[in-house]
């Protein structure tokens, strides 16, 4: 297994021999106004891409958790052949189709694709009337004889539905949306450091990998706030933080 974060949740797979590919965000540095009510002014992304798009434009299939622009955006539906499969969860066929992708499929607990089982995983996207709004989102499993189990949290707060998902499949690697993403109001709609800290703590056989840092603005837990925060705890040796480009 190899996974490649390009930004913020967008990732590069090879798993089992197959290479998906994750969340794409491909949109210029500032190309979109900042996230509304999230007390900064900074357009999006905030960074660039640490590469050109032709590497990725050729998956044997596209993973989208779910369809928030900061994880399909219109850059990466004019880039990405219409033709290449996608998998998505319940309810997000019909946009995607929208955009005149041809081969999507919604996927509602477990499918099996080129000898690898991906099942899909629940998910809390913040807390209250703030979680309500930002609507369902889904994580995924990949499982394989061949690989380590890989548990994809998604736009998740610390919460049962991540505990049942670790519990029920022991996974070797957990990749979380970090990132603290917030509003001017109401608690946080990603983990913060807190909630990594709680996820490590309770699972610490698996491998913790926290990305979507560093790229959206309403994203306040930076990677050295994170760093700082798992180092004073005794943690950090337990979760790797990689830059944009950086390979697994």
């Amino acid at each position: 297994m190899k996974i490649q974060l390009i930004r913020h949740a967008t990732l590069w797979l090879e798993y089992a021999g197959a290479t998906f590919l994750i969340d794409p965000m491909f949109s210029d540095r500032s190309a979109n106004p900042p996230i509304a009510n999230s007390g900064d002014e900074r357009r999006n992304p905030l960074v660039p891409l640490p590469g050109a798009l032709e590497p990725w434009l050729a998956p044997d299939a596209i993973l989208v958790t779910h369809l928030h622009r900061d994880h399909w955006d219109e850059a990466a539906m004019r880039a990405l052949p219409k033709s290449t499969p996608i998998f998505c969860q319940p309810g997000d066929r019909d946009a995607i189709r929208s955009s005149s992708f041809t081969d999507i499929t919604e996927i509602q607990a477990s499918i099996a694709c080129s000898g690898i089982a991906i099942h899909r995983t629940n998910g809390r996207h913040g807390t209250g009337e703030i979680g309500q709004k930002m609507g369902q989102v889904s994580g995924f499993i990949f499982q394989s004889q061949r690989e380590p189990t890989l548990y994809l949290a998604g736009d998740t707060i610390w919460c049962e539905d991540v505990r049942i998902a670790l519990d029920t499949y022991s996974p070797n690697m957990t990749i979380v949306n970090a990132g603290g993403a917030r509003f001017v109001v109401g608690d946080a709609i990603t983990m913060d450091e807190y909630d990594v800290m709680k996820l490590v703590s309770y699972a610490p056989y698996t491998r913790v990998v926290a990305v979507h840092m560093d790229a959206i603005n309403h994203c306040h837990v930076t990677r050295d706030v994170l760093r700082t925060r798992l180092a004073a705890e005794g943690l950090l040796d337990q979760v790797r933080i990689p830059q944009d480009g950086d390979w697994i």
